[in-house]
């Protein structure tokens, strides 16, 4: 149940993913697709990528809507110092999935919450680390039919039947990995007020 007296929350992203996690516990807020440049022309490290995307999402949304609280995200997926980007097709797909075979791939979640009362700024990184059992294009092929992960960093879904490419997850916060880290959201949005017992 949220405090009616809070701001209104807007939710920087076109995720459904994101949507989906929201929805369990927040009885409304609104989402908008943020509409902004995600090339790293600076040249960040994927950390600072990260952190610096969600809180340009999350800018792009207040610039309209100074008066709402907005949850800005970001998430990059990084295999052998490589940043993998969402596959769009099943090729692109094949070829993330079989070069992560035998691997780990690190999942760099961002957040940025930008609070208009205080007018203070959230930010929090979760790092969860994928390692990839090994499997072969049959594995891959099937798994991909059966999802269709394509718009996906790292090319499977958690919340489908990826755990079937899985050895392993180390994560503080297995929610992360589907795109918003839930318990620290959770945890900001319950000390700002949003969240009554």
């Amino acid at each position: 149940m949220q405090n009616p007296s809070a701001p209104r929350i807007i939710l920087a992203s076109s995720s459904s993913y994101r949507r989906g996690l929201l929805d369990g516990f927040l009885d409304s807020y609104e989402a908008i697709t943020p509409d902004i440049d995600e090339s790293n022309d600076q040249g960040l490290e994927p950390a600072e990528l990260a952190t610096y995307l969600a809180r340009k999402k999350a800018e792009a949304i207040a610039v309209n809507a100074r008066q709402a609280l907005i949850i800005g995200a970001d998430q990059l997926a990084i295999r052998d110092d490589h940043v993998l980007g969402k596959p769009g097709d099943h090729q692109k797909a094949v070829e993330q999935l079989l070069a992560a075979s035998g691997k780990a791939v690190t999942f760099l979640t961002a957040v940025c919450i930008l609070d208009p009362v205080g007018r203070t700024r959230y930010e929090h990184t979760d790092i969860t680390t994928v390692r990839f059992r090994q499997f072969d294009l049959r594995l891959v092929e099937a798994y991909l039919r059966h999802d269709e992960p394509y718009d996906c960093a790292g090319s499977f879904k958690l919340e489908g039947a990826g755990f079937v490419l899985f050895e392993s997850v180390q994560t503080d916060d297995p929610t992360a990995l589907i795109g918003l880290p839930m318990i620290w959201v959770a945890d900001r949005l319950l000390q700002l007020g949003y969240l009554l017992p």
